[in-house]
């Protein structure tokens, strides 16, 4: 099959990206690395030690960042629906974290441990009809929402891609009936003329 126009010009920007080219000469995954480095920078979510459970791993950029701000005591325990390459400290469920069967193998993993962190990166797969697609994208946020809200220790933090448009601004009154502040952040990593942003959720209310 001939690759469309659209397809191609993706492609070339794709190749040509500073944070791409960077991700591959400093050995990350995926050039979402750079949005959840700079967005710890700023809010300082990854701590020593931490349990940290990241939704929609795949490819695992976001994981790797993770295994190295928690060192050797953390822990990191990632679902996607798709496979996960090993990746070091990081525990793997391939499966649906709505099933309770996955839930199940997540407490198992925790061994009583509590979540101090919950970052979720996922976005659907876009068909190019807005309204469906953004629909799709705050359904997304919402189960992660959902997943934080019931498996956060109190006081835990939350990092979550949305999308702005319609439903933002009721997640966004959801997001603060949870946590004790909730910030909205741009990474210099997001393109300009993407309409994704992360919501910060800090100190989770009891």
């Amino acid at each position: 099959m001939k690759a469309s126009k659209t397809s191609k010009q993706w492609m070339r920007e794709h190749v040509s990206d500073p944070y791409v080219q960077r991700a591959q000469k400093e050995g990350y995954r995926s050039r979402a690395a750079y949005k959840l480095l700079e967005i710890d920078e700023r809010d300082h979510l990854l701590k020593p030690s931490m349990v940290v459970v990241d939704l929609g791993a795949t490819p695992g950029g976001w994981c790797q960042v993770a295994a190295q701000k928690l060192g050797e005591k953390g822990r990191i325990i990632a679902l996607d629906l798709l496979p996960l390459h090993p990746l070091p400290r990081v525990e793997f469920i391939q499966g649906d974290f709505r099933e309770d069967s996955v839930l199940a193998q997540l407490e198992e993993k925790l061994e009583g441990r509590q979540i101090g962190l919950v970052i979720s990166d996922m976005a659907p797969n876009i068909s190019g009809v807005t309204s469906a697609d953004q629909a799709r994208a705050m359904h997304l946020a919402e189960l992660a929402l959902d997943f934080a809200v019931n498996h956060l220790a109190p006081g835990g933090s939350f990092l979550v891609k949305v999308f702005q448009g319609a439903g933002f601004e009721d997640y966004l009154k959801l997001a603060r009936a949870h946590f004790a502040k909730v910030v909205t952040r741009k990474p210099k990593a997001s393109r300009d003329r993407s309409s994704e942003q992360y919501l910060v959720g800090l100190g989770k209310l009891e």
